[in-house]
């Protein structure tokens, strides 16, 4: 019995599996007719677990859909929360016609990796303003970077610091945040202090909420316009992006 033959032979007697408002087995079908539905099925799944594969794999891609399209709506509705938060770092211009922002960890190989495209657009394009979203997922010493990081902004050197931790290679801990924070001139015990401040926890938990709103859950992730865009991009993609928004105007 093929996928067709199982379905219409399924549905007979007013009842179609699966189908909603109709009448339901216990009132079609016989306790026989039931066994040997239930034997069918199951006889024609083993001989076609691809079925079910199938049947997941659909089910995901509209769950992967929804979840998009549940981002880009919210994207609307959280505008001035990921654009113009006064607690975020930015860099680049103030005043820029074009926000981007960047979800990123410390410990991620594609942020590091990206810094590049992030410093050739800044330095070609002078009307983009860069939002910097402290997102730490992937561990504790991810974490402890994100509030030094913050922590830093005290002292007025938080793109520097962001740039030297994001240039290192390895894994970053407590350990390498603090030789870092050394190596750029910064106050340590005056930026252990500071990043005790409940601003800067109740930041990080902004971030994280915020993230969720829009369905991101790794680093890299870019916004632009109405765009959500994961992982590494290169310099000609954001150009592109930025490019047709202000065609759009």
């Amino acid at each position: 019995m093929d996928r067709r033959q199982l379905t219409i032979w399924l549905c007979v007697g007013g009842f179609c599996l699966g189908s909603p408002g109709v009448v339901s087995a216990e009132e079609s079908f016989s306790s026989s007719q039931k066994s040997q539905i239930e034997r069918l099925i199951e006889e024609y799944l083993i001989s076609h677990p691809e079925v079910i594969l199938e049947s997941v794999q659909n089910y995901r891609e509209r769950q992967e859909s929804e979840r998009i399209e549940q981002g880009a709506s919210n994207l609307k509705a959280r505008k001035v929360d990921l654009e113009r938060d006064p607690e975020t770092p930015f860099v680049g211009n103030p005043d820029g016609d074009i926000t981007l922002v960047e979800f990123f960890d410390y410990n991620c190989g594609y942020c590091k990796t990206v810094l590049t495209t992030i410093r050739q657009l800044l330095a070609e394009d002078l009307g983009v303003r860069l939002v910097l979203k402290e997102f730490p997922i992937l561990s504790e010493g991810s974490e402890y970077a994100a509030k030094a990081a913050l922590a830093a902004r005290v002292q007025g050197r938080y793109f520097e610091f962001h740039n030297s931790l994001m240039e290192i290679r390895g894994q970053i801990s407590e350990k390498v945040v603090l030789e870092v924070a050394v190596q750029v001139g910064l106050d340590v015990v005056k930026l252990k202090k500071d990043m005790e401040a409940e601003s800067i926890i109740s930041q990080l938990e902004s971030n994280r909420e915020l993230a969720r709103s829009l369905n991101i859950n790794g680093t890299p992730t870019f916004v632009v316009g109405d765009q959500i865009i994961p992982g590494a991009v290169d310099v000609e993609a954001l150009r592109g992006l930025i490019r047709e928004i202000r065609i759009k105007g």
